[in-house]
This record gives structure tokens, sequence and C-alpha cells, in this order.
């Protein structure tokens, strides 16, 4: 079977996806850091400030800010609503499988993470997909979330 992604224009209304990510409670942020300066800390520190539960994946950390930090994605004993990548694209691509398994419908791509074959892994198991985007920027809850297009 010959698939074409779905684009992300014109296809969903962007906003309202957001907010419905935005609304789910419980996140796992693949590639977690617990050096300050990096976006898989500022990820995680920003979701947490919100009240979101946090569950943060890094297989070199045991825990950050007193959070046990898990391995894999499959250690989690909960169940995640998101999946947040913050990790170079080959390994977001072997992560989502563990996804797939898991059933995890939500999965929010930051900007470096993402690939063509991330993406359409994405569509093809209808996961809902969010990429080209920041959940720290773009993310804000959607109770104050403001929209802006770029021309």
């Amino acid at each position: 079977m010959d698939y074409s992604p779905i684009p992300d224009t014109n296809k969903f209304d962007t906003r309202s996806l957001i907010e419905e990510f935005m609304a789910q409670k419980r996140f796992a942020v693949i590639g977690a850091s617990d050096k300050t300066s990096k976006y898989g800390y500022k990820i995680f520190k920003n979701l947490r400030s919100r009240g979101y539960t946090i569950y943060p994946v890094n297989p070199r950390l045991k825990e950050i800010e007193g959070i046990r930090c898990y391995p894999r994605i499959t250690d989690i004993p909960d169940k995640i609503e998101v999946a947040d990548f913050v990790v170079p694209p080959a390994v977001t691509e072997e992560v989502l499988k563990e996804c797939e398994r898991l059933k995890i419908n939500y999965v929010w791509l930051q900007p470096g993470s993402e690939s063509k074959k991330a993406i359409d892994f994405c569509y093809q198991h209808n996961i809902k997909v969010l990429y080209n985007l920041c959940v720290i920027i773009d993310g804000v809850e959607h109770s104050s979330f403001h929209y802006f297009e770029l021309h």
C-alpha cells in the first residue's frame, strides 16, 4: 500500500488538537534531562509547574528534582496519555513503536525530534501527533491558549 501522510495544514484544526493534548494529565517526557540548559529539562519543569503529572524518561538518570526517572517508557507503571519527545529522530522512531504497543494516543514531537518516518508512523497507527510546535510555547493550557498565525 502506498501511503502519503496527512499534511499538518488544512486537515485538522491545530488549536483544537493542542487543546485536546493539553487536556490530558499524564505526560512522559522522552529525553528528560537534569541539565537546566537542555530542552528536556525545560519541558519537564514547564509541564510540572503547570500541574501535569510528569514521567521523565532517560536511561542515564535515576531522578530529576526528586522525581523518579524511567529508563524506558515501558517501565512506567501508570497509563501515559501523552508522550513528548525531546530526542534525536532515530530514537523517536524506535520509542514510537513502544508507544503504539502501550496504546498511547497522543505524541508531541518537539522540533528536532521529528522525522517523516516518525510522523508517518503516527498517522498509520492512528496516533494523534503534533510536530513543528513546542509544548512550552504552543502548548499553553487550553483555557488560556492564544493562537497566532504567521503569514
